[in-house]
């Protein structure tokens, strides 16, 4: 059996040593005479505006999120990375044309486009029934909510399957992969019966092969690691949703009137003691 995303969270666990590292070194004491800057090719001393800090660092993060340049791309050198951390950690395309070419402008995020409007999309009508019957298997319908696909989570893993970013390029073969995949192994299994024409407990049986991947059979790692992809869009598309809020008590950013301290049962499972009146 499968277990339901909602009875359990993602264990992230970031590495915060760089960041203890900066943080514990003792300030140096300020200078008495302001540092001379370069602003518009003007050089003055005295300190940045607000406005000319805030252009500075978002012109930086902008820079940050450019794919890597085709000179990068061909410089690279067996055994090293030269290219910035920021760059590095982005997908890049798979030959120095691409690079060139990208992916035109990003979508105007204030207008509501149809599905199929921005790019064409990826599933067709039977990846689509496959994809809704694995969607409705991970989350289904229940007393904490409604199922996956009753809340556009199908939808979302389509879009994402389209999207011309690297990343979600990269995604793709293995989003067609896990909803072919089910689909031809449900035909293997139940007598050429398609996946969404399964029962539950029969949905199930297939899942449990490729739901834990370190312990998938060696047939079913490529699947299992499709899976898992599947799973993770799944149920960040639904935890995305008021719905999927409300099923695990998230209320949002809303004002409190009051705040009582975590609950005591919380405390107890944690084994702490509430210190602050």
């Amino acid at each position: 059996m499968t277990d339901d995303p909602r009875n359990g969270g993602l264990d992230v666990s970031p590495d915060l040593a760089g960041w203890r590292e900066r943080t514990s070194r003792a300030p140096a004491p300020p200078s008495a005479a302001p540092v001379p800057v370069t602003i518009d090719g003007t050089r003055r001393a005295g300190r940045l505006s607000r406005r000319e800090a805030m252009q500075w660092v978002l012109g930086t993060v902008a820079a940050s999120a450019l794919p890597p340049t085709a000179s990068e791309l061909m410089a690279q050198e067996v055994g090293r990375t030269p290219i910035p951390q920021e760059r590095a950690a982005r997908v890049p395309p798979r030959d120095a044309q691409s690079a060139l070419a990208g992916y035109g402008t990003d979508p105007a995020l204030a207008k509501v486009y149809k599905p199929g409007e921005l790019w064409p999309l990826t599933f067709t009508d039977a990846q689509r029934r496959a994809a809704t019957a694995l969607a409705d298997t991970i989350i289904p319908k229940d007393d904490l909510g409604p199922a996956a696909s009753e809340v556009g989570v199908v939808e979302m893993i389509d879009e994402w399957a389209s999207a011309p970013y690297p990343r979600q390029r990269g995604d793709r073969p293995n989003l067609i992969l896990a909803v072919d995949w089910v689909d031809a192994e449900a035909g293997k299994r139940f007598g050429g019966k398609a996946f969404a024409d399964l029962t539950q407990q029969q949905r199930h049986a297939i899942c449990d092969d490729v739901c834990y991947a370190p312990k998938a059979k060696p047939e079913f790692k490529k699947a299992a690691a499709a899976f898992s992809l599947f799973r993770s869009l799944c149920a960040g598309a639904y935890y995305a949703t008021p719905a999927g809020w409300q099923a695990i008590g998230y209320v949002g950013n809303v004002a409190l009137p009051s705040f009582e301290g975590p609950p005591t049962e919380v405390l107890q499972k944690l084994g702490v003691t509430q210190t602050v009146a």
